[in-house]
């Protein structure tokens, strides 16, 4: 028996699994895709927040992923044509001054002062990163692995996998997406609305492809070409898809097309596509016993804003630090109830907004006028930083109403160094353990006060910075778990790492 298993090896499953080993769990991944089969739906670029960037940067990830987002924009730009090579030279122009900080609705948001952290890049990428990164850590991922069942005992959970086999761990992690097997068997409430619009998403070729253009704003709903050559998309509101299993044919997509367009659009050849919607759902709780989720399996909701995938992955570093210390016996089990307390309400808001995105981008002349005024409110700079630190990430606060108003999130880059990737202290964050930040200038205390923490926590010497704690205790995820004097330095400790060991 493993100590975690984890089902889906998309990104969320597998940075999960990372974290896990980080924290000394024992930890398999099983995924039912084998081979190329998830390449092929690697469609779109995906956009990584800046704080999944700051998250992946404490692991030391965010290197190679600009490198491999850099190496597709040079590739992206070389395919196309001259004028639309252009576009995608605004778009690294703007991605290198950090200006960009996504879109609501459609409706951009940019960082006029620039240094925001953001990357664009195929899912598959991603993926690729994560799944050479748990190889590393010694994570056994095994591929083409359908779990069709899951059951749940005092001691264990178990996955029965689809030839019959059976894989035991401790406790067990729904990764699997917005139709979790995981989550139907354990028995997970998953409450919401339905769909109202239909997306598809394919790479096809045109008769004449120079005469459909992009447009959020039609009569039957929008069209948008990919910076990815050959990937063309259209959403249509009409009570979402019909079919969702059977696939895409070259003569749906066209008559998708025409019906967007208002165009005799002709569909040449059709290579491969999906179909997507805003059916918005969300788990009751993140948690039944020894039978987690994290990711789509535990909230869907439309992909406008791109907020999905950076959810997911802000789930898996929420959670692995936590399920590690459990399942390894430093840590009591009530610390995963913080996982749903935690991440629960910060779902609930991208669910919110999300919703709100597809009601911006009906047709008709109603939603028109709103979305001008909506262009006029996010010009307006408070208002743009609220929405592009919602787009973001960087408003997530764990710990609302807190006496210091560091806590509950994320350490200030000045605190860790001052850089993204290399500061002096993001470095002692790469192994998953958490930090004691020490700005006291006693030489000894912070050293005592972690003795029986060390294998959870190090102790790191700081200069003054904002706030007046003598200590900051930073958790594994890069939050700041709690700040104060020595006198409350062993009660944190023991709250969010386990009592103290030998």
């Amino acid at each position: 028996m493993v100590d975690v298993v984890v089902v889906g090896g998309g990104p969320v499953g597998l940075l999960l699994a990372c974290e896990l080993r980080l924290g000394g769990a024992e930890t398999v991944v099983l995924e039912e895709a084998a081979g190329e089969e998830r390449r092929t739906r690697s469609l779109g670029l995906r956009s990584v927040n800046t704080r999944s960037v700051q998250s992946l940067a404490l692991r030391g990830l965010v290197g190679v992923l600009a490198e491999a987002q850099w190496g597709l924009l040079d590739e992206l730009a070389g395919r196309r044509e001259a004028a639309e090579a252009d576009v995608v030279g605004m778009m690294v122009e703007l991605l290198k001054k950090g200006q960009i900080k996504g879109h609501f609705s459609g409706i951009p948001l940019f960082d006029e002062e620039g240094g925001a952290e953001y990357l664009l890049l195929k899912q598959h990428m991603l993926e690729s990163v994560l799944a050479e990164r748990a190889a590393e850590l010694g994570v056994t991922v095994r591929q083409g692995c359908a779990v069709v069942d899951v059951e749940q005992g005092e001691a264990g959970v178990v996955a029965t996998l689809a030839d019959g086999e059976s894989v035991r761990g401790a406790y067990l992690v729904g990764c699997d997406g917005g139709r979790s097997v995981v989550r139907r068997r354990a028995g997970f409430a998953f409450a919401g609305t339905p769909p109202t619009m239909t997306g598809r998403t394919a790479v096809a070729e045109l008769a004449d492809p120079e005469a459909v253009a992009s447009s959020l704003r039609g009569p039957g709903g929008l069209v948008n070409r990919s910076l990815v050559p050959g990937e063309i998309a259209t959403i249509e509101f009409d009570g979402g898809p019909v079919e969702r299993d059977a696939p895409m044919t070259a003569e749906e997509l066209q008559g998708s097309l025409r019906r967007v367009t208002g165009l005799d659009v002709v569909v040449t050849r059709m290579d491969t596509g999906i179909r997507y919607s805003d059916n918005t759902r969300h788990a009751e709780t993140y948690r039944k016993g020894r039978v987690l989720l994290a990711g789509d399996a535990a909230h869907v909701h439309s992909p406008i804003g791109g907020q999905g995938l950076n959810l997911g992955l802000q789930d898996a570093v929420n959670l692995g630090w936590k399920l590690a210390l459990v399942v390894t016996g430093r840590a009591p089990e009530s610390l995963l109830d913080t996982y749903t307390a935690e991440r629960h309400p910060v779902a609930a808001r991208v669910l919110r907004n999300t919703r709100a995105q597809v009601a911006l981008m009906r047709p008709g002349p109603q939603v028109d006028a709103l979305r001008e005024i909506m262009s006029e409110t996010l010009a307006i700079p408070d208002a743009g930083r609220h929405f592009a630190a919602m787009a973001d990430g960087t408003d997530v606060d764990y710990a609302p109403g807190a006496a210091d108003p560091l806590v509950g999130r994320f350490v200030p880059p000045g605190e860790l160094g001052g850089t993204k990737d290399e500061g002096p202290f993001t470095g002692l964050l790469r192994d998953g353990r958490g930090l004691l930040l020490d700005r006291s200038g006693d030489p000894a205390g912070a050293d005592l006060a972690v003795a029986g923490h060390r294998d959870r926590v190090r102790v790191a010497r700081a200069g003054a910075a904002a706030g007046d704690a003598d200590f900051l205790l930073v958790r594994p995820d890069g939050y700041v778990a709690w700040a104060g004097g020595r006198d409350g330095l062993g009660e944190a400790l023991a709250t969010w790492f386990g009592p103290r060991g030998s």
